[in-house]
């Protein structure tokens, strides 16, 4: 994945917001194709070609320099695996309240109405992923709620089902994501994560539920496609 310094979960996301939502919109629309996700194609996003490009712009429509890398236009490794476990396991989302959390694109949480979610609210800090949410959640004429906020310190709830894809890319993101979920997990909520070999993943607090062969775009990964697993955390 592209390399990045550390990005602050915990910084206020409005502090870099574009003027408006139409403002982040409009962005997210310039710079982004409407497709189909390579092995998800149940689901239609905004997609960027590459990354790299897309992280100068995004910089230079901000006026900052040293940003996390767009998240927002891509189908991730771990989100597409995640989006793929609940399309073919749509008993694990039917009629339950979601949280997608780091949402990005929100691959997840779109899968998660197609399959019947009760809602879903999709979290991320990044006010263009947000207008990318709401723009990707109407191009698949599904309900997302999403919301630019920093929710680490909670617990999910009133989610029964809390799903992130790709979040332990980062030690510092790691160090505040497994308390969440443990959080979230030991209130009674059902937490899946999608994790393509991250080097901060802590495989002892989870259980494998599948793995599958993604497709990513080039210069996201270092190889085309990666082996991703959903995970589950245990007790």
């Amino acid at each position: 994945m592209p390399t990045a310094p550390t990005a602050d979960p915990a910084a206020d996301p409005a502090a870099s917001a574009p003027a408006d939502p139409a403002e982040a919109e409009e962005f997210v629309r310039a710079q982004t194709a409407v497709g189909a996700v390579p092995f998800v194609p149940e689901v239609r996003l905004h997609l960027a070609e590459e990354a790299i490009g897309l992280w100068e712009r995004t910089e230079s429509a901000k006026g900052e320099i040293g940003l996390p890398p767009p998240f927002w236009g891509f189908a991730w490794a771990g989100g597409q695996a995640v989006a793929r476990y609940v399309l073919d396991h749509p008993e694990s989302v039917a009629g339950r309240s979601v949280l997608d959390l780091a949402s990005g694109s929100g691959l997840v949480g779109i899968a998660c109405a197609l399959r019947g979610a009760a809602g879903v609210t999709a979290a991320e800090i990044d006010p263009y992923a947000v207008a990318a949410i709401g723009l990707n959640a109407r191009a698949n004429g599904v309900p997302i709620a999403a919301h630019c906020a920093d929710l680490l310190d909670g617990d999910g709830a009133p989610a029964e089902v809390v799903l992130a894809g790709d979040v332990f890319y980062e030690r510092a993101m790691a160090l505040r994501v497994l308390p969440f979920l443990q959080r979230a997990r030991a209130r009674g909520a059902l937490v899946l994560v999608g994790d393509p070999g991250r080097a901060y993943l802590p495989r002892e607090h989870f259980t494998e539920v599948a793995s599958y062969r993604v497709p990513v775009v080039a210069d996201l990964e270092d190889a085309p496609v990666k082996t991703s697993v959903v995970w589950r955390l245990t007790g």
